[in-house]
């Protein structure tokens, strides 16, 4: 009978482990995701100017990118669970700094233990995820980890924009849903079994490194490339969008910015399975071929004034990136150990946040001389470039790599 019944309750736990990373990751995305429809209010109430804004992205970037570097192996030896909590503690305590901004400097402070909080996130909450994913679909984990935040910022802003539209306490009301939500997610991770045995050396892994297995470094460049490129557009949406909105196509309202930002990251969701199905280097190739041409209708939209143009382009560059990302993000996780998965992620978003913050504080400098379509077509320039390196240098793990795209990238 024990033989039947424990392999059984094993599955349960490891599924409601799954579900319980997947919904922390989905909610500390989301709640970063929270203050960007009230950036416009900022803006309008506290006068908080573009660069400040662009500032509290960068700061935000910063967190996560120290997180990672210091913390991105932590999991490793505490385990996925009590790192999981501290990650959804550090967001929490963003949040309750938000619930009173007027100035920039809480602005800042509460964007940066968001950066924290998801910087950890990034590798404890993700490695949680592959840990204990299900072996089929083979792709499950690999989009579950590089999709699930997309899928948190479109619902922050969403929810933010509604509720800032629509609701009581429309600078803290969302605030608050989040602090709930975490909480929630906290029940379950604490209720979820542990996936990483805990190992000596805490402090020891503190020192910044990160690692990529030998056998996946040579997908490193492109995938710098198409991490950087859409990663930085991501950072463009929360810093300049919120602008462009309001000052070239005529809206001011938050449910429309948050819907706008949301159009981007949403539809990155949908292009991850897409890219499940073709080899890594064909899906890498067509995912930015796509994202090109959604920067491509953007400039077009502004050109025009066309708001639903700009939402339309918005939609085909996030099908883009998800094609793009969640197959270099394969790529780098095939055939990975344990303990190789940390770091890995770590890697991954230490390379995506360094971009967007680089690109985002140089814009943000430029912004003072420079007008917005100047940045917009820089932006545009940059997803061209990483287009061309996709196209000409992306090309499989390794020969028979198509076939074993089918095989499982984690899981039990």
């Amino acid at each position: 009978m024990l033989t039947v019944t424990e392999p059984v309750r094993q599955g349960r736990m490891l599924r409601l482990a799954f579900v319980a990373a997947v919904s922390s990751l989905v909610v500390c995305y989301a709640a970063s995701a929270s203050p960007i429809p009230l950036f416009n209010t900022y803006r309008a109430d506290d006068g908080f100017s573009n660069a400040g804004i662009s500032l509290a992205v960068v700061t935000y970037s910063v967190g996560t990118v120290a997180a990672l570097l210091v913390l991105g192996r932590l999991s490793n030896h505490l385990g996925r669970r009590p790192t999981g909590l501290a990650t959804l503690g550090l967001v929490l305590l963003g949040c309750l700094l938000l619930l009173d901004v007027h100035q920039i400097a809480i602005l800042l402070a509460g964007r940066l233990l968001m950066g924290l909080g998801v910087g950890l996130a990034s590798s404890s909450l993700t490695s949680y995820i592959v840990d204990s994913a299900p072996a089929r679909p083979s792709w499950l984990a690999s989009v579950a980890a590089s999709q699930s935040p997309m899928l948190g910022l479109s619902i922050g802003a969403i929810g933010s924009g509604a509720l800032v539209r629509f609701g009581p306490l429309p600078r803290d009301l969302i605030y608050l849903v989040d602090i709930g939500l975490l909480l929630l997610c906290a029940v379950l991770i604490a209720v979820s079994p542990e996936t990483a045995t805990p190992t000596p050396g805490a402090w020891r892994s503190l020192p910044p490194r990160v690692h990529v297995p030998a056998r996946s470094r040579h997908l490193l460049p492109v995938g710098t490339a198409i991490f950087v490129a859409t990663w930085a557009t991501g950072a463009f949406y929360q810093a300049f969008v919120p602008a462009l909105i309001a000052d070239q196509l005529s809206s001011h309202s938050p449910l429309v910015l948050g819907l706008v930002f949301s159009a981007y990251m949403a539809p990155s969701v949908l292009g991850a399975p897409i890219g499940g199905r073709l080899s890594a280097a064909a899906a890498q190739r067509l995912g930015m071929i796509i994202f090109l041409a959604g920067w491509i209708g953007i400039l077009v939209a502004l050109t025009t004034g066309a708001l639903p143009l700009f939402i339309g382009a918005s939609i085909i560059g996030g099908v883009g990136q998800g094609i793009a990302i969640s197959t270099a993000i394969r790529g780098l996780l095939h055939d990975s150990l344990l303990a190789d998965r940390a770091p890995i992620f770590a890697a991954v978003y230490m390379i995506n946040y360094s971009g967007a913050v680089i690109l985002v504080l140089a814009a943000g400098e430029l912004s003072q001389v420079l007008s917005l379509s100047q940045i917009t077509v820089g932006f545009g320039g940059i997803a061209l470039i990483a287009t061309m390196i996709t196209a000409l240098a992306a090309r499989a793990r390794h020969p028979g790599a198509m076939a074993e795209a089918r095989r499982p990238t984690g899981g039990r």
